[in-house]
């Protein structure tokens, strides 16, 4: 009777070593998911600047021209969220000689903005009318194509990464002569987005500017764990 309850007790710890070794054996893989999206939305970036004698006057005569950029944006329907003043500068500009040294010339002021132009076939348009409210006094350092909500093409990325992974734990199953099984492990590295940052370029007839929106990658990577039988 004794070595029979020893004999049970034995085969009672033993069945759970078994079934934790069985879980050892395991594939990981890292892959990714890219889908391809039309920027829906342009950020502009420009500047307003003026130089004078006093640095008062220069900043005054940069406020004025700020306020045409306003204007001009008020007028094609973009309002205050999407306009973000990036920097505001006052400072002397000094002209250097062999025999003078430096000499004061003036000052400059200049004030930066962010403008977020949430229809992108409008970018075109908005480029040029605010060169023709600020004139000589303004200047577009560039143009940026992107997706302004990714939500949704994350999504589609997420499930083009795991198919992709489930593929790749597949053929390194089928090499091992063993058979896949159920995932186990799941960690996102994180979704990427690069956009293309484009300077806007002049048609060739008298129409806008055009802005080209060429393509955006959304791409998901995954690095994924799967059970192997």
């Amino acid at each position: 009777m004794r070595l029979r309850v020893l004999l049970v007790l034995f085969f009672t710890f033993l069945i759970p070593i078994q079934s934790a070794s069985a879980v050892d054996r395991y594939i990981t893989v890292t892959a990714s998911g890219t889908v391809k999206v039309k920027p829906d939305t342009v950020r502009i970036n420009a500047s307003v600047w003026a130089t004078s004698a006093t640095s008062a006057e220069a900043l005054s005569q940069a406020k004025a021209a700020a306020v045409k950029v306003r204007t001009v944006l008020s007028e094609n329907q973009i309002t205050a969220p999407y306009i973000k003043s990036s920097s505001l500068t006052v400072f002397p500009e000094y002209n250097y000689t062999q025999d003078k040294g430096s000499v004061l010339q003036g000052y400059k002021a200049n004030q930066s903005f962010e403008i977020i132009v949430r229809v992108a076939a409008n970018a075109g348009a908005v480029v040029d009318a605010l060169v023709g409210a600020a004139g000589n006094n303004l200047s577009i350092e560039g143009v940026t194509p992107y997706l302004y909500d990714q939500s949704g093409k994350q999504e589609s990325a997420r499930s083009a990464a795991v198919i992709a992974a489930k593929a790749k734990a597949n053929s390194y199953a089928k090499l091992l002569t063993a058979k896949l099984g159920k995932i186990i492990y799941l960690e996102e590295a994180g979704a990427t987005s690069p956009y293309p940052i484009m300077m806007a370029q002049a048609k060739s007839d008298a129409g806008s500017t055009l802005v080209d929106l060429g393509t955006q990658d959304v791409t998901v990577s995954v690095t994924t764990r799967w059970s192997i039988l």
